[in-house]
């Protein structure tokens, strides 16, 4: 079930009402409406993979009671394994089979040897890479003795299940997520009033801005051989506002939405597109993944503190891994090097955290030197996303080729100017918000709220009625196949 679609806004009130006023008796009543409407809404288009969820709960669940009876060394570590694997399996096979297939069979014909291994029909379950990390870390800081397992299986079912962030996160750590579903919830009008703002600002962003730029960042990059190079960086101008809108947008809707239940999610975008250098970019951009990566590979891996080359190491492979995470794709793994490679110097020079507060903090204007970083930055990462973007290595290649070509100075030549200038128009619109907002937790946290009454329902009104008109170039969220 899509955020943006008609079946959401006729579900959601049905179960804000439910939870509120006829599950309100008992936490553990809530507890059960939100597994059954998590259920509901991942199955509403298909049913098929909800077996995988709901395996990987009772899994997870059983290798938590485990380790809290086991205090063998050996035995707790194959139960940690167990949890590990099917984990791991569940998203190794339905995301990774065919890619390492694919290049197995690559690898022996390039050796002169012909190998026969057939790819599989297989689809891609929504959300699995987000649900698998999420469980696989309670499991984790239970066998690291940072949490006590649940004998409650129902709180833990919506820990694992809650439907906001299912499919596209923020990735929530148990540590966060699950005590909240032990603790009796109290309507807070306030709370809910604010989680509301959130979701139209999200709204406005998938609908207004991302879906729009997706029409253009699709034009080009599907015909990137016809286009001048002034077009094509159009076209990855255009696909960095995309996917910023689309999965920043989703992350809005995902908490907003929370906190109409009473329950608070990690913030998973920091304006990211305000930062300084490529380390400031990393702390501000998927959140939830970042810190899980750090937490849950780089750090045990030795994190920063041995010698140049296993800060090297680590950083390369922390984010060749998160590129492939991504996806089953040489793309996403190129991206992943490619953004390594932007944060090495950072690293080596130890100035990797000197940007960690806000931008022209308390200010309306960055510095030259604020400005100037933000702009290489920003840059820089308009780059990588061609890798993200494109369909495969040959047409990364290709695209980035043709964009510093001397057709780079031209004026840009594509069908849908017109429209293209509109998106433009929005995108500055949407920009000089965030810009406003950048202090609070999102846009508009508090933008408006000191306005007079009719002006800030005027702004609103305004929002909505861009978000209707534009309904009709809906798209699926970007996230949604990874």
């Amino acid at each position: 079930m899509l955020f943006n679609s008609l079946d959401f806004a006729i579900f959601l009130p049905i179960v804000f009402l439910l939870y509120w006023f006829v599950f309100n008796k008992k936490v553990s009543y809530q507890n059960v409406l939100v597994v059954l409407a998590s259920y509901i809404f991942y199955g509403w288009g298909d049913w098929t993979f909800l077996s995988l969820i709901l395996i990987s709960t009772i899994i997870d669940y059983s290798v938590g009671i485990g380790l809290s009876k086991e205090n063998n060394q050996t035995k707790r570590k194959v139960l940690l394994w167990i949890s590990i694997i099917v984990n791991l399996g569940f998203l190794g096979f339905f995301k990774y089979y065919n890619f390492f297939i694919d290049n197995f069979i690559s690898a022996f014909s390039f050796l002169g040897a012909d190998i026969t291994a057939g790819s599989l029909n297989i689809i891609l379950p929504v959300g699995i890479s987000f649900y698998t990390f999420q469980t696989l870390s309670y499991t984790v800081d239970i066998y690291k003795r940072k949490l006590e397992p649940t004998k409650d299986f129902i709180a833990f079912s919506a820990f694992v299940s809650f439907f906001p962030q299912l499919v596209a996160g923020p990735i929530e750590r148990a540590t966060h997520l699950l005590p909240q579903f032990y603790a009796k919830r109290t309507f807070n009008r306030d709370k809910a009033v604010d989680g509301l703002r959130q979701i139209l600002w999200g709204l406005f962003k998938k609908i207004v801005i991302a879906d729009n730029c997706a029409h253009y960042a699709n034009l080009i990059f599907n015909n990137s051989d016809a286009y001048s190079g002034s077009t094509l960086a159009l076209g990855a101008f255009f696909f960095t506002f995309q996917i910023y809108g689309d999965f920043s947008g989703y992350s809005d809707i995902a908490i907003g939405t929370s906190r109409l239940f009473g329950v608070d999610l990690r913030r998973n975008f920091n304006f990211p597109y305000f930062s300084r250098d490529i380390a400031e970019f990393w702390r501000r951009w998927h959140i939830s993944l970042s810190t899980w990566f750090r937490d849950y590979l780089y750090i045990p891996l030795g994190g920063s503190k041995g010698g140049v080359w296993m800060k090297v190491r680590n950083t390369f492979l922390i984010f060749i891994i998160s590129g492939f995470w991504h996806g089953a794709n040489w793309t996403f793994v190129i991206w992943g090097a490619l953004n390594a490679i932007y944060f090495l110097p950072l690293l080596i020079t130890k100035s990797n955290r000197r940007n960690l507060n806000t931008i022209a903090e308390g200010k309306m204007f960055p510095t030259m030197k604020e400005f100037l970083g933000m702009l290489m930055t920003f840059s820089l990462t308009v780059l990588a996303w061609v890798f993200f973007r494109a369909n495969d290595l040959d047409h990364a290649f290709n695209y980035l080729s043709e964009l510093f070509s001397s057709t780079l100075f031209t004026v840009p030549e594509f069908g849908g100017k017109i429209g293209a200038l509109i998106s433009f128009l929005l995108i500055v619109v949407f920009m000089v918000i965030e810009w406003i907002g950048r202090e609070g937790q999102y846009a508009m946290e508090n933008i408006g709220l000191n306005w007079k009454r009719q002006y800030r329902w005027l702004f609103y009104y305004g929002l909505v009625l861009m978000i209707i008109g534009f309904q009709g170039k809906q798209q699926e969220f970007i996230y949604f196949q990874f």
